[in-house]
């Protein structure tokens, strides 16, 4: 059974920075894809970020543009924790963050659907 744990989230001013981080359980996190979303209220969930495994340790992220120069993933398979660090927030941030896995070739990145585990979440709030 794979649980992924959030955590990192809080109330920031804008132009400030947040870390979220998400451990994962499991013994063979370094060759799963790892995604952040987003759901606001009453919003639909929306990519963020994906770390996609390439072979040999290589990985390939990619962003939504909205995050574009702003957020960075990475992760620590030592640790078998994603990051998303957060630079620049701006009030239309704030959300409930959610990090997930999915195997690798199955799907696309930037669907939800087709992660197959999921975190609690984690609030983030952008004051202005």
């Amino acid at each position: 059974q794979v649980q992924l744990v959030e955590s990192g989230g809080g109330l920031v001013q804008a132009g400030g920075s947040l870390r979220l981080s998400c451990a994962a359980t499991g013994r063979t996190f370094s060759n799963y894809d790892m995604g952040w979303f987003r759901q606001a209220p009453g919003k639909e969930c929306e990519f963020v970020a994906a770390h996609s495994w390439r072979g040999d340790f290589r990985y390939y992220a990619e962003y939504a543009d909205f995050v574009k120069g702003r957020f960075t993933i990475s992760r620590d398979n030592a640790k078998n924790t994603v990051y998303l660090q957060m630079n620049s927030l701006k009030p239309e941030d704030t959300a409930v963050y959610y990090c997930a896995r999915r195997t690798t070739g199955r799907g696309t990145a930037r669907s939800y659907s087709d992660y197959d585990y999921w975190g609690q979440g984690t609030q983030v709030t952008v004051s202005s």
